[in-house]
């Protein structure tokens, strides 16, 4: 006859195997749940580390902590900017002595798609020269709904003369909840016409990207 039902004091301490106890899932955890019952934490993705969901649930597995995500990208070619122009084109990712970490932002046109949601730092910094005297810019714009870009950071200096090299920066927060619809591009602005530096080997032109943390 089998035997159904062992009574707790049976059961010697330290006498039960691995041999003898149910299969599970390769890479789940046993933990316990609100009500003090056994419970198996599914398994996570390679490089996720276990994190505490607090009190009265059972720990889930997350990304590890640290930067996720870090990308570089600038301008290859002088852009001519007469009054505002957004630079949609000549867009390459910094291949100089870098390499971004994790998937990296995607661009099409001059519009830039995040790869995950979260806290982003995006950076916009610029070299321009100037044909006369006039204020340079260098603008931020973010959508949240993918199509309605609104200016969130910029930056200004002034040029004096004819070739007269400034630098501008501008950063800004973005809280990116929806990779489909919250997106950034970069704009130039100026009183007279002005030439955005670019350059395959330098970064003259160009924007970081860095995920802080989840949204």
């Amino acid at each position: 006859m089998a035997i159904t039902r062992i009574i707790t004091p049976a059961v010697n301490d330290d006498a039960v195997t691995l041999a003898k106890m149910a299969s599970g899932t390769d890479g789940n955890i046993i933990s316990y749940d609100a009500s003090g019952n056994p419970v198996a934490v599914a398994t996570g993705n390679d490089g996720q580390v276990l994190t505490s969901a607090g009190a009265g649930a059972p720990p889930t597995f997350a990304a590890a902590g640290g930067i996720t995500e870090a990308d570089q990208w600038r301008q290859t070619a002088d852009t001519s900017v007469s009054s505002s122009n957004f630079f949609t084109s000549n867009w390459e990712r910094n291949d100089t002595v870098f390499d971004k970490i994790g998937t990296g932002m995607s661009q099409s046109s001059g519009i830039f798609t995040f790869p995950s949601t979260g806290i982003w730092y995006v950076s916009f910094n610029a070299m321009a020269a100037g044909a006369a005297s006039d204020y340079v810019s260098a603008k931020i714009r973010v959508t949240s709904n993918n199509s309605t870009y609104t200016i969130r950071a910029e930056g200004y200096q002034n040029t004096v003369a004819a070739q007269d090299y400034v630098g501008m920066s501008s950063n800004v927060m973005v809280d990116v909840s929806d990779t489909s619809n919250v997106k950034v591009k970069f704009e130039g602005d100026s009183g007279n016409t002005i030439s955005y530096k670019g350059s395959t080997n330098v970064n003259y032109t160009w924007s970081n990207f860095i995920r802080l943390g989840n949204t």
